[in-house]
């Protein structure tokens, strides 16, 4: 009966194996080229940017150098608040989904932080309520009562 079983074994584990004729399909991306491009560098610090793929892709960005106020930090690690120069960078990209569905981003970038825009971005819940008001107390204070004032001291 044991040969018998490990006989029945073998048979389910053949049967079970991928035959020599297998072959995994292999995914191919398809491919994209760039069918537009663009790269402006200025001499002031300033540059634009762009490029656009044959998939519907596309990206804008350009960067300007400008004085704002910042910590810089000298030799000895000493910090000092002041006027530095900073880039500030604004852009936008677009793109569709593998399922069909068109993003566009829009972002700006400057002293305020980095301030992206797109409908696909969450948006952090709006609470409409009405803060409390602490009560207002309508009451007069005491005042003191006015003692004669004479002065006293040397030279007096």
């Amino acid at each position: 009966m044991n040969k018998l079983f490990i006989v029945a074994a073998v048979l389910a584990v053949a049967a079970a194996a991928p035959s020599s004729s297998y072959k995994p399909v292999e995914y191919k991306a398809p491919e994209i080229t760039i069918v537009s491009q663009s790269d402006v560098r200025n001499l002031d610090g300033s540059s634009n940017w762009s490029y656009a793929g044959s998939d519907g892709t596309t990206r804008d960005e350009s960067q300007v150098q400008k004085k704002m106020q910042g910590v810089t930090y000298d030799s000895y690690g000493k910090e000092t608040y002041g006027e530095v120069l900073g880039n500030t960078n604004k852009g936008s990209s677009y793109w569709i989904s593998p399922e069909g569905q068109k993003f566009t981003l829009t972002w700006a970038a400057d002293e305020q932080g980095f301030k992206p825009k797109g409908d696909h971005l969450p948006v952090a819940p709006v609470h409409v309520y009405e803060l409390p008001v602490a009560p207002v107390h309508e009451y007069e204070l005491p005042v003191a009562p006015a003692l004669p004032y004479k002065r006293t001291g040397l030279g007096y």
